[in-house]
């Protein structure tokens, strides 16, 4: 006669998604023991234990047989402790101690405590995720607040002894906290005075989603220009939205600023490590600049990163993805973001200050420059030269371009840009090389090739950088709803090259 078996739903994090786990419980003759089987880590290898312990301390009994459980797929390594309610679940039916009515079409996802109670676990919005695409009843234990996805079927089940009466009276529908209004002020651009060319630039890095490069003078609002970057950009689309909270979900960061729409920003410290910044680790877990998904990521005091760990930014940039490879697979994290760094022209930071004379000798200031040097900058568009701006304006509080402003002019460039791009016919590919099609494809007029020009060749100006300064010129055209560019349009362009060998 064959051992019985029991099954139920579960749930495992693998990178930023909730991929879906069977935990098959059988038991039989043999010493007492339990023993879990599929590739399972040593996290989820420690439930045993803490189901023992949690079993006893509400009156429940643990089986005095031979308990094998099966976590399906074997093929895939599981990790994380929210396997240790369904495993409970699984050998409570089993055994007979709980009612198994309704029992497969639940989804169980919960870390166990030893006097029985339902603990929260991360990634709670890609196990709802989950449960909404397979129609699946979640369950999880209380967490406060509960935030997530409206339309996933989501209960909370507070102890495990509570199963007694039935999965249908134990568990309560989670009910979302209404969306708060933030309590701190709104960053906008209105409070950096004397810096109406940066923000300029700053808006056309985002209306053309440009990478942006911010040196100047310390004090000279770098880090402030750079903080306030979200506030121009348009609001998140539902995709991206989604995809942001799954992947702040899984990295237990706070998501109350992305259900209310705001965009991250991301600013790690020079120090981090490789992994810390793109991703890895065991389990693999999600790095800054899949956390700035979506919105900007900052990197100040470029020039003290490791070059290496900057190098690895280069292929997440042209593609919007980190595909990290490992030997039990390929785990894919979205790192869509506007990138934008700050750092100072030397390493005292005033070399062509107007007031400050520079105290660095040329040795230094030339091993500094090669760290400002490389594939990942010459990736970057725009440069901006960022000068400490006048006291008197600061002091008489003098105002400017404001936030809404900003995000008018930036809404206007995208729009007529996605416009543009539906409109336009293919650019003939006969008689050309690919630097003649992509140079084409920005549609200049007769005078704007012949400042091109001019500003190639007085600069020396690789193809990379023609087409870097197009781009420019091209977004500008856009702010301006112009379906040429022309020679107005190439010159601002230029202003924003800066001090790239700086």
């Amino acid at each position: 006669m064959s051992a019985p078996v029991y099954a139920v739903h579960a749930a495992c994090i693998r990178g930023v998604e909730a991929v879906p786990v069977t935990v098959e419980v059988s038991m039989g003759g043999g010493l007492p023991s339990i023993s879990i089987v599929g590739m399972a880590d040593s996290t989820v290898l420690e439930a045993r234990s803490r189901m023992r312990c949690a079993l006893r301390s509400v009156g429940f009994e643990v089986p005095k047989k031979s308990i094998t459980i099966n976590l399906a797929p074997s093929d895939m390594r599981k990790s994380g402790t929210g396997l240790d309610l369904p495993i409970a679940v699984a050998v409570l039916a089993l055994s007979g101690q709980i009612p198994v009515n309704d029992l497969d079409s639940c989804l169980f996802v919960g870390e166990l405590a030893l006097d029985g109670s339902v603990c929260p676990v991360k990634g709670e919005i890609a196990y709802q995720v989950l449960a909404r695409d397979t129609h699946l009843t979640l369950i999880e234990g209380p967490s406060s607040p509960h935030q997530g996805l409206f339309e996933a079927a989501r209960f909370e089940l507070d102890n495990i002894v509570r199963l007694r009466m039935g999965v249908r009276d134990a568990i309560h529908r989670c009910d979302l906290e209404p969306d708060r209004p933030p309590l701190e002020t709104k960053l906008d651009y209105a409070d950096v005075v004397g810096q109406e060319v940066a923000k300029r630039g700053l808006a056309i890095a985002a209306a053309g989603d440009l990478g942006l490069l911010m040196i100047g003078a310390p004090g000279s609002g770098k880090t402030m220009l750079a903080r306030r970057m979200t506030t121009i950009l348009p609001k998140l689309t539902q995709a991206d939205q989604q995809e942001a909270l799954c992947i702040h979900s899984v990295a237990g960061e706070d998501i109350s600023g992305l259900l209310a729409g705001d965009r991250p920003f991301r600013s790690p410290h020079h120090s981090i490590s490789a992994a810390g910044l793109v991703g890895g680790g065991r389990p693999v877990r999600p790095g800054e600049i899949s956390l700035a998904h979506g919105g900007c990521l900052f990197l100040d005091e470029l020039a003290e990163f490791p070059s290496g760990v900057l190098q690895m930014l280069r292929q997440p940039l042209e593609e919007g993805v980190v595909r990290i490879v490992r030997a039990d697979g390929m785990y894919i994290f979205p790192s869509r973001f506007q990138l934008i760094a700050a750092s100072n022209p030397c390493p005292c930071g005033y070399l062509g200050d107007r007031e400050v004379a520079c105290t660095c000798s040329a040795t230094a200031i030339e091993r500094y420059r090669s760290k400002l040097a490389g594939p990942l900058i010459d990736r970057i568009d725009i440069v901006l030269d960022v000068c400490r701006p006048d006291p008197s304006l600061i002091i008489e509080g003098a105002e400017g371009m404001d936030s809404e402003g900003l995000s008018a002019m930036v809404a206007t460039g995208r729009a007529f840009a996605l416009e543009r791009r539906n409109d336009t016919e293919p650019v003939s590919t006969s008689s050309r090389t690919s630097l003649d099609r992509a140079i084409a494809a920005f549609h200049l007029d007769r005078d704007a090739e012949d400042a091109l020009v001019g500003l190639s060749q007085c600069n020396k100006l690789t193809g990379r950088g023609i087409k870097r300064l197009c781009r420019i010129a091209r977004t500008v055209a856009d702010i301006d709803e112009s379906a040429c560019v022309r020679r107005p349009h190439v010159l601002e362009a230029s202003m924003f090259q800066g001090r790239r060998n700086a």
